[in-house]
């Protein structure tokens, strides 16, 4: 069973320009737990995921898995599963081809790959060209993926996303499991209702900076909560509290107390012989916290202060004013040649933060009803040299089919 690796991120800070995507970020996730990673869109979350995995370089601190940076682990498929999109695949490539090329590359076996595909439940459509998937099969392949080498490790960015009812309940049953393995799954999203049900822990980020660190029931604080408590006789009720020395607010539905637990209140309420026709524990909806802790407006004494409200610079007589725009928080473009969320950075002092292929800006995406292009040939030569031990058969039919699109 493959062990799992803590993973740390001591003050990491990215800039892009004069804007921070992610400021002076310190967080350490456990092995042994599903840990969200959780903050509106545009927080930082995949710029750190990017950091932690090697693909960008990060301005200034170190994001490490095991206490080593993504580059230096001398088996990464092994050790780490990434998946930081569903769109990284070329359509024209069947499921099972697809994952054979990463398996190979990486010396793992066919089986392997059967294997992950029977996991995901995609392996009744494993010949299937990719361009055919719907987004809910594109993210199953990608978790296969991340499966391939049995890793200890899984980052995986909006896993849920495309995912139906069904799927999303066989996601959190399926990352719980691998949890209770001893490896360590880290999942990001930009809803919280959407991770609480399968998640342990939390790490939740606004604007760059850490706003949250803990377990799911540390979000709130205990004087969010108050008890509502009611009797037909609240006169009597009213009497038993005062009797007890005990803090209430009259309100339309009864008494609100603030002071005690539910238990006591019912002690109270039962040893003056008061019949209750209401008892009930009320706080924040959890929903409600991650919004005041991402708009700034709560404050967790899990960090030691806010995150920064951006303020606009003065302007200067006679200068226009103009805001910086950071970099967009997206994974690599699918025309460059890196597998999708597998981060390969060999040369750590690399420009990581160009990319490899600069698309032209009127290029169409080549799907299974679109004219080839140049670039789709030159995509076939590189996948080529990985399809030609595949099954005599299958290799055939995929011919025929290249030549039936009108290549």
């Amino acid at each position: 069973m493959p062990d799992g690796h803590v993973l740390e991120f001591t003050d990491v800070t990215k800039r892009f320009g004069a804007v921070p995507a992610v400021d002076a970020l310190t967080a350490r996730v456990e092995p042994g737990t599903v840990t969200g990673f959780l903050g509106p869109n545009g927080a930082g979350k995949t710029t750190s995921l990017r950091i932690l995995l090697g693909l960008v370089r990060a301005t200034s601190g170190a994001a490490t898995i095991g206490g080593k940076r993504y580059a230096d682990l001398a088996h990464p498929l092994q050790t780490v599963g990434a998946a930081l999109e569903a769109s990284s695949f070329h359509p024209g490539r069947s499921a099972v081809n697809h994952l054979r090329v990463y398996a190979r590359a990486a010396g793992i076996g066919d089986r392997r790959v059967d294997d992950v595909l029977g996991l995901v439940g995609l392996a009744d459509v494993a010949g299937r060209k990719v361009g055919g998937f719907s987004l809910g099969m594109r993210q199953r392949l990608g978790l296969a993926y991340t499966l391939l080498g049995d890793p200890g490790v899984l980052v995986l960015d909006e896993p849920a996303n495309g995912l139906d009812p069904e799927g999303i309940r066989w996601l959190r049953g399926f990352l719980r499991s691998l949890a209770q393995e001893g490896r360590t799954v880290l999942v990001s999203s930009h809803m919280l209702a959407e991770v609480q049900q399968t998640v342990s822990a939390l790490l939740i980020i606004s604007r760059g900076r850490l706003v949250y660190q803990g377990d799911m029931s540390g979000l709130t604080q205990p004087g969010d909560y108050t008890t509502v408590i009611d009797s037909p006789d609240r006169s009597a009720l009213a009497a038993a509290l005062d009797a007890e020395g005990v803090d209430y607010e009259r309100v339309r539905t009864g008494f609100t107390v603030r002071s005690a637990e539910p238990a006591r209140l019912g002690a109270i309420a039962a040893d003056a012989g008061v019949a209750l026709s209401n008892l009930q524990r009320k706080g924040p909806a959890l929903e409600e916290v991650f919004l005041d802790l991402v708009n700034g407006t709560r404050v967790h004494a899990s960090v030691a202060e806010p995150a920064p409200v951006p303020e606009p610079a003065p302007a200067t007589a006679g200068a226009p004013v103009s805001e910086p725009t950071p970099e967009p928080e997206t994974a690599p473009d699918p025309a460059a040649p890196s597998p999708p969320g597998n981060a390969t950075a060999s040369d750590p002092d690399a420009d990581l933060d160009e990319p490899v292929i600069a698309p032209a800006e009127d290029t169409v995406r080549w799907d299974a009803g679109h004219p080839r292009t140049e670039s789709d040939d030159h995509a076939d030569a590189f996948f080529a040299r990985y399809d030609h031990t595949a099954d005599d058969t299958a290799s055939a039919d995929t011919a025929t089919d290249d030549a039936e699109e009108g290549r």
